[in-house]
């Protein structure tokens, strides 16, 4: 055994906070796609327009979450920055192009 792993400190984490912690983030992920997809229906965004914004919205909710908690103490929070990123983008995106075409419709198609 090297000297070195033996001064490592040992990283415990309570699944239970973990598990609560993304569960908010999922919640606030959901709440984002659907007010960001109404907004970018609002604002008659279209195409690759509406995809960046909706890359922008998620970049910055993630750059906010990581600020909140903490730049160097994110991991006593989450496991992962990519995974905190990349989970459950997809069902997300979903989430904002329903939002965004029916906001759309409502607002710009006579």
């Amino acid at each position: 055994m090297s000297n070195k792993t033996k001064n490592e400190p040992v990283i415990a984490y309570s699944e239970l906070a973990i598990r609560n912690n993304l569960s908010i983030v999922e919640y606030c992920r959901t709440s984002l796609a659907a007010v960001s997809g109404c907004t970018a229906g609002v604002l008659g965004l279209t195409g690759s327009y509406g995809a960046i914004f909706f890359i922008l919205a998620v970049t910055s909710f993630w750059l906010m979450l990581l600020c909140k908690a903490g730049v160097d103490s994110w991991k006593k929070f989450f496991i992962s920055r990519k995974s905190l990123l990349l989970n459950g983008l997809f069902g997300h995106f979903f989430t904002y192009i329903l939002c965004w075409t029916f906001i759309y419709g409502m607002v710009h198609v006579y």
